[in-house]
Parts: structure tokens; sequence; C-alpha cells
């Protein structure tokens, strides 16, 4: 390194014989120095996150997905050249998350470029996530341009009206990336007992009483998360789940040992790996949680599972599941693949942003 540059400054990225590689924003907290900018010749200034942003909305705007929301995201990281640059919109609200240095020293320009968008009102900040202490950075939340915040924003998606608790929610106030996955659920539960397990604020398990499930019971360890998804599914008139609330692991033991049995079972945990460091350890918890969901699967249920931990990959998790499905002595096969919605892109030169990784199987009859 060549003199003394600062948290988030612009800096020149060269080979060892001394060619100009990139310009990225140097971290000197982080174990990631360096996060790029432009691999070609370019004025990292205000107007480039303008431009940056702008292209963001334009590659969303012909996804069609203003014809089933209106919420959806607006800047996933790298995959839209912005790395730890996160904004989601809800309506006329954009929340932002500035995870690394280089976007919270350029946070004025951003929240610029985003109250610049059509039709956004507000942009609320919520750069409180774990990462930023790993880039030195302290948290930050709160307005950041445009009109105080009226109330709890609602959204809807898919026919359906989700509160959305931006100042305060896990990730910027709800799960966007599930959106697709939600619907899928909904397709496959008519008549069915439905287990949803990790709820939060009650996006599957909706989701299987507009589908016509039979029963729906729905757990999840925090009180405050459940008291949403009651009043989630109570401003959509749909009434009849069991909210549970308890640690999932010890309420899928006790069913368990009670018998219990379900046609379809829901497994959306929390991030288990933040990192490849911590795959060992997850993996067991990833086993345990599907174990105990194929043992309670009827011949021919549904299991819908998911890992969002970046320290477990795509092959890692299917080994997972199949060693669960082993072990619960069941015949089960894969159905179907599981992925982010299509406003979460993934860079191809940045895999690691398919953070989420999906699978719906079946057991045999």
């Amino acid at each position: 390194m060549e003199g003394a540059p600062k948290a988030g400054e612009t800096v020149e990225v060269r080979s060892s014989d001394g060619a100009p590689i990139a310009l990225a924003a140097f971290s000197p907290h982080s174990q990631i120095r360096a996060r790029v900018w432009c691999w070609d010749a370019c004025d990292v200034d205000a107007s480039f996150f303008t431009r940056r942003i702008e292209d963001a909305a334009s590659a969303r705007a012909v996804l069609g997905i203003d014809k089933v929301s209106d919420a959806l995201r607006l800047v996933h990281a790298e995959a839209d050249g912005l790395p730890g640059v996160i904004a989601d919109r809800y309506g006329e609200t954009v929340v932002v998350q500035l995870l690394s240095a280089g976007a919270d020293r350029w946070r004025d320009a951003i929240a610029d470029a985003l109250c610049g968008l059509a039709g956004v009102e507000r942009v609320w900040e919520r750069s409180d996530a774990e990462a930023r202490e790993l880039e030195g950075l302290k948290p930050r939340t709160g307005l950041l341009r445009g009109k105080p915040l009226p109330g709890t924003p609602v959204i809807h998606e898919h026919g359906l009206a989700f509160k959305a608790e931006i100042d305060a929610g896990h990730k910027t106030g709800f799960y966007l990336d599930q959106r697709d996955n939600r619907l899928q659920l909904r397709e496959i539960v008519s008549g069915a007992e439905v287990l949803d397990c990790f709820t939060y604020t009650g996006g599957f398990a909706i989701n299987a009483l507009r589908g016509a499930a039979q029963s729906v019971v729905a757990v999840d360890s925090s009180g405050l998360a459940l008291d949403m998804a009651r009043a989630n599914a109570a401003l959509n008139g749909l009434n009849g789940a069991d909210w549970v609330e308890g640690d999932v692991f010890q309420t899928l033991r006790k069913f368990r040992d009670q018998g219990r049995r379900f046609d379809v079972i829901v497994l959306d945990p929390p991030k288990f790996a933040p990192t490849a460091a911590h795959a060992e350890r997850a993996s067991r918890a990833y086993k345990d949680i599907n174990l105990l969901a194929f043992k309670m699967l009827r011949p021919g249920g549904h299991l819908m599972t998911y890992s969002c931990s970046g320290g477990i990959s795509a092959e890692l998790f299917q080994k997972i599941v199949a060693g669960a499905a082993l072990d619960a002595q069941v015949d089960a096969r894969i159905e179907k693949w599981l992925h982010a919605a299509a406003d979460h892109p993934v860079a191809l030169n940045f895999p690691e942003s398919e953070y989420l990784k999906g699978l719906l199987c079946r057991v045999a009859r």
C-alpha cells in the first residue's frame, strides 16, 4: 500500500507489475481491504452513484414485479456494482443499508440518488447489520431524506398485505427475497396440514392460509414477531393459524415425540453460517432440523427448506438435506430448486451474492 488512505477513500488497485486493475473503496479494518467500484477508468463521484442507482432501478422495471407487488429490492450490492449498498423499496419509502466503508463514505450521494427516483418520498437508513462491525463502522438508523415516516408501511404482494417493520424489523423490514417462494407454497397447500418454522412475521404461514390449507401451525422464538404475524393475518382477514412461541429445535422435538404429522413443512431459519468458518457447526444445525422435519412428514408430503448462510454452498446444502432424509429413513426427491426473487440478481464475478438456497422436496408415498 502506498500512502495512507482513509476508510472508504477511493484507491487504485494495481497488479504486481504496476498495471492498473480497478478503482475501489479502501477499508483498513476489514479482511476485504478493497471493494471494487469499477474495473475500467471512471470517476467515482456523486454522479457515479446516481448512474448506478438509476441503472439498477431500470433493470427492475422490466421484471414485472410491479404487477404483483409494490415492494422490491432496488440495489443488490455487488450485483448492481455497488458493494456494501442494499436498498429496498416499500411503496414511497426506500430503506437503505450501507454496510461497507466505501458505501458509508458516499452516504449522502447514495441517499440523494435514491430520493431522486420517481415516486420516492423518503429514504430511511437501516445501517445496523453486524457486517458494519467488520468494517469498523458504528450502527446508524433513521430518516436520511424526505418526509417523516407516517407509520408502519403496508406493502402488497400477490394479493396479500403485510406490514413492513422498517425501523426495527429484520433486514430492511421484510424478506423480499422469498416473494416467489411464498407464492409457490400457496399453490401446494390446499387441504394440507402445514407447519411453518421460523415464521417471523408470518409470510409463509399467511400464504398457506390463503392457499386453503386445512390447518397452519407457525413457530417462532420471538413473541414480538408473532404479534406482527397475527396482525398481518388479521390485515388479510385470515384466521385459524396456531401461532406458537418457542425455540424451533425444541418445539420440533416436542412435536416428534407427540407423534404429530404434517403434509407440508417449511424451514426458513436465520443465518447459521455467516462465513465458511462456521460451516461445520451450521451443517449440524441444518441437518438436525431437516431430520426432524422428514420424520414428521406424511407419505407424499412436501418439505420446503432453505439456507441463507453464505458459508453453506448449494452443493453442501443439498448433501445436508440428503443426509437428513437418509437418517430419517425416508425416500425423498427434489422437485424444485428455490432461489431469491429476480430483483436479487447474481453477478457472474461474485457468485456469493446468491446467498439464498432452497429445496422443495417430496417424500415418496
